[in-house]
């Protein structure tokens, strides 16, 4: 299986500065990640767009993710997004009102706590999307916390710390 990552930051990828005590987008971490999982047959193609939080995005930030969804090569059996959880609903809708014709599925994903820490949910969301990538029919979606939600209607629920359908 072909999957192109495309990592943009966001609490998934947040690394902890000991000198300051401070949380950063600095660089992608999705090697770290896939480290640590038995991928025997999956070929990742990763393609770094930012390292921002995702309270920082803007809608030209949204446009480079849809760009570089779009510009995926046609041998890749899905795309898997690292999104920070914040707007991560907001990219969804975003990416499922324009991209239209999808011929494979497109998976956000991201995390409530950095990979970094120890009671991170990052292996678990990210393995998670890996699986959904071969199981998922064209769509775009966002796939955390054992469950797969299609876009567009797609909210954080803050209570819960996970997503729902509106």
């Amino acid at each position: 299986m072909n999957v192109t990552i495309l990592t943009t930051g966001g609490t998934i990828e947040k690394t902890y500065d000991e000198s300051d005590g401070s949380l950063r987008n600095e660089q992608s971490i999705l090697d770290q990640i896939c480290d640590g999982l038995r991928l025997p047959d999956l070929h990742i193609r990763h393609v770094p767009i930012m390292n921002k939080d995702s309270l920082e995005m803007t809608d030209t930030d949204r446009d480079a993710i849809l760009a570089a969804a779009r510009e995926v090569p046609d041998d890749q059996d899905a795309v898997l997004i690292l999104h920070g959880t914040d707007t991560l609903a907001q990219t969804g809708d975003h990416l499922a009102r324009r991209l239209a014709g999808l011929e494979r599925p497109v998976i956000l994903t991201g995390a409530m706590r950095p990979f970094e820490f120890r009671d991170s949910d990052a292996p678990q969301n990210v393995t998670e999307a890996l699986l959904a990538c071969r199981l998922l029919p064209p769509g775009v979606y966002v796939v955390m916390h054992n469950q797969a939600l299609r876009f567009p209607g797609v909210q954080k629920d803050g209570k819960r710390l996970t997503f729902r359908k509106r």
